[in-house]
C-alpha cells in the first residue's frame, strides 16, 4: 500500500482501502487524463476484485474532496485529471490525446446574483504530433 496515498486519503477524511490507494496513487502518477474504463484496464490485473463501479464510486468520493476533477471534452466520455491546480485542457481533435495548458492567474468576474464557484478551459485542435504526422 503507498503510504503517501493513505496518508493524503487520510488527511481528508476518507478511509484508505487497497482499491482507494491504488485509485489514488494511480491517478498521480498518470497525467494522462483517464476514463474508468482505462482505469480498470491498468489496475485490474493488479487488483483482480476491483470492479468499474469501485473506480467510479472511488473518482465521485475524489471529486468531493477535491482530490481529483473531473472533464468530458467531446461530450460524452468523463476523463479525470490529477492535477486539481489551475489549468486549461487542450484535447487533439486527430487523436484525441488532451494536455494540460498552464493558465495564467485570471481575476473572477463579479456578477450580480450569480455566485462563481469555479471555471474550466478548454482549447480544442491538432497537437504538435499529428501536425508533424502532417508534414
Amino acid at each position: 500500500m503507498n503510504t503517501k496515498s493513505a496518508e493524503i486519503l487520510r488527511a481528508k477524511g476518507i478511509s484508505p482501502s487497497v482499491q482507494r490507494v491504488a485509485i489514488h496513487d494511480y491517478m498521480m502518477t498518470h497525467f494522462t487524463h483517464p476514463t474508468v474504463d482505462e482505469i480498470y484496464r491498468d489496475l485490474s490485473p493488479i487488483i483482480p476484485t476491483l470492479s468499474k463501479t469501485t473506480i467510479y464510486n472511488t473518482l465521485t468520493l475524489f471529486l468531493e474532496h477535491e482530490l481529483v476533477d473531473s472533464l468530458t471534452m467531446d461530450g460524452s466520455i468523463t476523463h479525470y485529471d490529477g492535477n486539481v491546480q489551475s489549468h486549461a485542457h487542450f484535447q487533439c481533435s486527430q487523436c484525441g490525446e488532451i494536455y494540460d495548458i498552464p493558465m495564467p492567474k485570471t481575476e473572477v468576474p463579479q456578477l450580480d446574483g450569480f455566485e462563481i464557484n469555479g471555471m474550466k478551459v478548454f482549447y480544442y485542435g491538432i497537437c504538435e504530433k499529428c501536425k508533424k504526422k502532417e508534414i
